[in-house]
């Protein structure tokens, strides 16, 4: 005999309200919040060294980078993440309703650790998946020089592009080129 599913009484509107007056950040995904841990030095240099790599090249553009205080809801998927960085260029997220959240990235950057590598990979990459405008997802390693561009093609497929050490990253999706080598600029390997 199968069970009644539960409603959860804590919905994405609910917890974008109680997100609002915490002192941590939260991510949450159907239902359940999970509190984010912090990360390392070379975590956040190379969240640092993409965010002002994209600033620069964007500016006086339609597109905006954020770095990992905005939220991105995915209402798809029934989730809020906060990605390191994302770039969105559509009109909607500049709308007054949009000022907590964006939905419409056209790229989005992870900074992979041990603890989140496997969900990054994973999971979030497949719920990331059902946003529309999404074109291009980044996943940047922090120990080794390496990052994998994940791009989809005009079949709907995700194409890896890895990068190594001396590579340019060719982001098509915002029209930014990165070097790999500058990612890593004041990164103790």
């Amino acid at each position: 005999m199968a069970l009644p599913k539960i409603e959860s009484e804590f919905d994405v509107d609910a917890y974008m309200a109680w997100e609002d007056e915490q002192p941590e950040r939260h991510e949450y995904l159907a239902g359940e919040v999970f509190a984010m841990s912090g990360g390392t030095d070379a975590h956040y240099t190379i969240l640092g060294n993409a965010y002002a790599g994209l600033r620069a090249t964007l500016s006086g553009k339609p597109c905006r980078a954020f770095v990992s205080g905005m939220k991105l809801r995915i209402d798809r998927a029934d989730a809020v993440f906060y990605p390191d960085v994302f770039v969105t260029c559509d009109a909607r997220d500049r709308q007054p309703e949009a000022s907590l959240a964006k939905q419409h990235p056209a790229l989005i950057i992870e900074v992979l650790s041990d603890s989140t590598a496997a969900f990054d990979r994973g999971r979030k990459f497949e719920l990331y998946q059902q946003i529309d405008t999404l074109q291009e997802y980044l996943l940047i390693e922090q120990d080794r020089k390496h990052a994998d561009l994940f791009r989809k093609n005009s079949e709907g497929l995700w194409v890896l592009h890895p990068a190594g050490e001396g590579d340019i990253i060719r982001l098509e999706s915002v029209g930014v080129e990165l070097a790999l080598d500058g990612l890593y600029e004041d990164v103790e390997l």
